[in-house]
């Protein structure tokens, strides 16, 4: 969890500006969890975020990352003014995923030290899979998929 100086005036949260403290600001781990989330799903070529059971709850809990468990699709670590964010996404096809990489990383460092003051100093990516669009097509060939394949 961070916990940030809050200074009067409007400087961002942990930055000092040498004016007296009026009171701390503590963002726990899973609002940065549920913000790097965000900011990853709505990253374009990513299919989705999390796998097995993560990934599902992810979905029925209204794809929030930030929800309490061991099944967190996102994991983050947070230090008073610091966080490093740990992520495992799927990809679609056809995407250059080198390329997608730097644009989730850019993204999500963006939306989380622009929410929390926090400098995000590692994002770590894993690419668990690739989506490929099913192809709906080549099925109306097979016909009765219990005939023998050969003679």
């Amino acid at each position: 969890m961070a916990d940030a100086e809050t200074l009067s005036g409007s400087s961002p949260a942990g930055r000092s500006a040498g004016k007296t403290v009026r009171g701390t600001t503590t963002i726990a781990d899973g609002v940065v969890a549920t913000i790097a989330g965000i900011a990853v799903r709505e990253t374009d070529g990513v299919h989705s975020v999390g796998r097995g059971p993560a990934k599902a709850v992810g979905a029925v809990t209204g794809r929030r990352s930030g929800s309490s468990g061991a099944g967190r699709v996102v994991k983050v670590e947070v230090g008073e003014k610091e966080a490093a964010i740990d992520v495992d996404v799927e990809v679609e096809y056809g995407i250059p995923i080198h390329e997608l990489a730097d644009r989730i990383r850019a993204q999500v460092k963006d939306a989380v030290e622009t929410m929390t003051g926090l400098d995000v100093v590692e994002i770590n990516i894993n690419v668990f899979d690739v989506h490929i669009p099913d192809d709906d097509d080549d099925d109306e060939d097979d016909g009765d998929r219990s005939a023998p394949r050969v003679r």
